[in-house]
């Protein structure tokens, strides 16, 4: 009794729950359905701690200013909604606080909804500390919000979010009933946690609108939130909706942008990204009419184009909702830009985005590049936008800006709010105000509940678990291994009779022994190593021999479950030799199956012989809606002979920009009589299918198939240098969605039948 008093005076200090409240304490489903039919303004639902298993949680009825229904936990963190649960709030004046959504999924649309159905939506009502945790749907291309808010003057605050795997929106505000327009809701000190590639469209962290309804406005305001690495796609804020603010908040080595993608009248004023040099981090895209970007600070980005530091875009003429409507009468004010790579004037100008800006100010900003890179970059006319009182301290600009924005060094000092400003006080106007004030960890979320940290690490518990050769001696220290483990492997055979299922991070390396050779793995079943949810695997200095493999449809060296997994993975190979694996017509290396996203696959000083199928098979993802199976794809200094199929075979379909990958880095690599198997559908050596950044450098490839590259959307970039071909066909070039000639970079090339390129 005494904790569930705490409680009620704990929310008594939220200034919600009235200390004469009535309590109902409830520790099992029966028992809350029994309290909620006896409900009134200004009573408090008590859920016992424990676990709720497949609770369907619906709250609604009529609270009053200060006398809220409340449901509660007993204690704060000690209730968990495992299962197929979800939550929905109806009626007004509603609080729920302390839950945590762990260990399942909704079996609804959404985890949390401010609706009980279509008709009771939930007006003047506030989520507060509440946790969901990787409660994410078992297959990652079905779509679910894990918040749904509705209806009116609701707040979400101090809520923790962590680990969305599958497609759709962190937390929506949707517009589509009159009466959740112009909502003034208010989502405040959350918590956004990691959220990892999607690998599709659908990976947005927050959306406000839709194209459907983006003329309406929202009026939403989201101040104070954190939003660490959430990298689902390239818009991690999507705004398609009129007269919201985003005020500050935190983007912590977040890929993708603040998108104001549709809708008028936003401002976005006060926020801080912070980009610590990761690939694609961006800041603010901007698209509409009437948008006030001003008072922001950038720093450590690494994103261009779309996930520039700053992209203000070219426009549809006449654009439908569903396209890009042209910039008008933006006010961009009083930002810092600082060790970013890029801001982009006109960026998406193309035949179909040919309207430039118009009535726009650019004022009063600083900006710093990359020292002896292009930063400035106009794609299109600018004549729509009137250049003031702006500083370029470092980075190259297009001439037509250089007429336009001061360039000079300037010198900068980081202040108690760890902001980098001008040192000279003659420059106190330029750039962020010096009183902004940076939302920090502790500040957001649930205060009780852990925010994670960094991935773990191959070899990070410390452990390092000898293993002597022998049958089953590998199966077995990998069965018993825990999450950040070694196996150390020393000279000899291991045959392994069964597949290996992999659910955590282990690293398998080989004992360096001068004058012994590398161990030798040897296994029985269709399969060395099957990859399942939180599987990583780390391989060095050791040998795989397919000599006592059987013969089945499907073999591969390691792949993923036939089930769909939730986390992404990493696949790394050092110093490895795989060979023999000739049973059968097709016989793989590494296949990444459908449902399953590598984070990175990383081949290195290794040698692959004797092969019949493909080395890396991520070509799974063959509907073409943009979705495939690694995010970055590393194939450097080893040596490729008799292989059936291509050293690499990734496929990227549809014509979706919301995705920055796959990255695929194919350089200093010997193939010798690859990719020429009757069995090779690519017929190609290297066949690399909507990939969006490729460098292909420096392999000398004699007796294959050809280099096959194909681009299918966006802006592709493909490198393809100083690579020798001996008795090889030339590269074979195709663009499906673009007129002309195929945009990859050739330089360097040398083919002993027709010279250079």
């Amino acid at each position: 009794m005494l904790s569930r008093l705490c409680l009620v005076v704990f929310a008594v200090c939220l200034g919600s729950v009235p200390a004469l409240a009535e309590n109902h304490f409830v520790r099992n489903q029966n028992e809350y359905a029994h309290a909620l039919k006896d409900i009134e303004a200004g009573d408090v639902i008590i859920l016992a701690n424990g676990e709720w298993r497949d609770f369907e949680l619906v709250i609604t009825g009529k609270g009053k200013p200060g006398k809220p229904i409340t449901v509660i936990s007993e204690e704060a963190g000690k209730v968990f909604l495992t299962g197929q649960s979800s939550l929905r709030i109806g009626g007004e004046h509603i609080l729920v606080t302390g839950l945590v959504f762990k260990d399942g999924y909704s079996p609804r649309g959404e985890v949390i909804s401010f609706r009980r159905t279509k008709k009771d939506v939930s007006r003047n009502s506030r989520v507060t500390e509440v946790v969901i945790d990787n409660f994410s749907k078992p297959d990652r291309y079905e779509s679910d919000y894990w918040v749904g808010i509705y209806g009116s003057n609701n707040r979400f605050d101090h809520n923790h979010m962590v680990g969305k795997t599958n497609k759709g929106v962190t937390l929506a505000v949707r517009l589509d009933s009159e009466e959740s327009r112009e909502n003034n809701h208010r989502i405040e000190y959350n918590y956004f946690g990691p959220r990892p590639v999607l690998g599709s469209n659908g990976g947005e962290t927050l959306r406000i609108g839709t194209s459907k309804y983006s003329m309406f406005n929202s009026n939403t305001l989201v101040a104070y939130n954190v939003f660490d690495r959430t990298d689902g796609e390239v818009e991690i804020i999507s705004s398609k909706s009129g007269g919201n603010v985003f005020r500050g908040n935190l983007f912590l080595r977040s890929r993708g942008t603040l998108t104001l993608r549709h809708g008028d009248n936003n401002v976005v004023e006060g926020n801080v990204f912070m980009g610590h040099g990761k690939d694609y981090t961006g800041g603010i895209r901007v698209i509409n009419r009437g948008q006030t970007v001003r008072g922001n600070y950038m720093e450590g980005l690494r994103g261009t184009a779309f996930s520039s530091a700053l992209a203000i875009m070219n426009g549809v003429p006449n654009s439908p909702v569903n396209r890009y409507v042209e910039v008008e009468g933006a006010r961009i004010e009083n930002n810092t830009i600082v060790d970013s790579a890029r801001v982009g004037f006109n960026v998406g100008a193309d035949e179909e985005r040919s309207a430039p800006p118009s009535n726009s100010t650019f004022a009063n900003n600083l900006l710093s590049g990359l020292e002896g890179q292009s930063f400035l970059e106009v794609y299109d006319d600018i004549s729509g936008i009137a250049f003031s009182g702006n500083r370029v301290a470092q980075g190259e600009v297009e001439e037509q800006l250089a007429v336009k924005i001061d360039h000079a060094p300037v010198a900068m000092g980081r202040a108690e709010n760890g902001l980098l400003y001008p040192a000279d006080p003659e420059l106190k106007t330029l750039g962020a105000p010096r009183d902004l004030k940076v939302v920090s960890l502790d500040q957001v979320g649930a205060q009780w509940y852990p925010k994670p940290g960094d991935e773990l690490a191959f070899g990070s518990s410390g452990r390092v678990i000898k293993v002597h050769p022998g049958e089953g001696t590998l199966a077995e220290a990998a069965m018993a291994a825990e999450d950040g483990d070694v196996l150390q492997l020393s000279s000899g055979d291991y045959t392994v009779d069964r597949s290996i299922p992999l659910g955590k991070t282990i690293a398998i390396r080989g004992a360096f022994e001068e004058g012994a050779e590398p161990p030798r793995i040897l296994f029985t079943r269709p399969s060395l190593i099957e990859l399942r949810e939180g599987g990583n695997l780390q391989l060095s200095n050791l040998v795989i021999d397919g000599e006592l493999a059987p013969d089945s449809v499907g073999n591969s060296v390691i792949r993923t479950t036939t089930f769909p997994i939730q986390s992404n993975m990493r696949i790394e190979m050092d110093g490895v030799s795989v060979r023999g694996l000739v049973v059968n017509k097709s016989f793989n290396v590494l296949t990444l199956g459908k449902s399953a996203l590598a984070d990175r696959v990383t081949i290195r000083n290794s040698n692959f012989a004797d092969i019949t199928g493909t080395v890396v098979s991520a070509a799974a993802e063959t509907e073409d809606f943009g979705q495939y199976n690694v995010e970055y794809l590393d194939i450097t200094n080893s040596n490729f002979a008799n292989v059936g199929g291509a050293i690499a075979n990734v496929y990227r379909g549809g014509r979706d920009e919301s995705t920055f990958g796959p990255f695929v880095n194919i350089s200093g690599n010997n193939l010798v009589n690859v990719g020429k198997a009757v069995t090779n559908g690519s017929v190609a050596s290297v066949n690399l299918h909507g990939v969006q950044i490729a460098d292909v450098a420096r392999n000398a490839v004699a007796g294959s198939a050809p280099f096959r590259v194909v681009h299918t959307v966006g802006t592709p970039k493909t490198a393809i240098t100083q690579n020798a071909f001996s008795n090889t066909p030339q590269l074979v070039l195709e663009e499906l969605n673009f007129e002309g000639d195929h945009r990859a970079k050739l330089a360097g090339n040398i083919f002993d039948a027709g010279g250079s390129e």
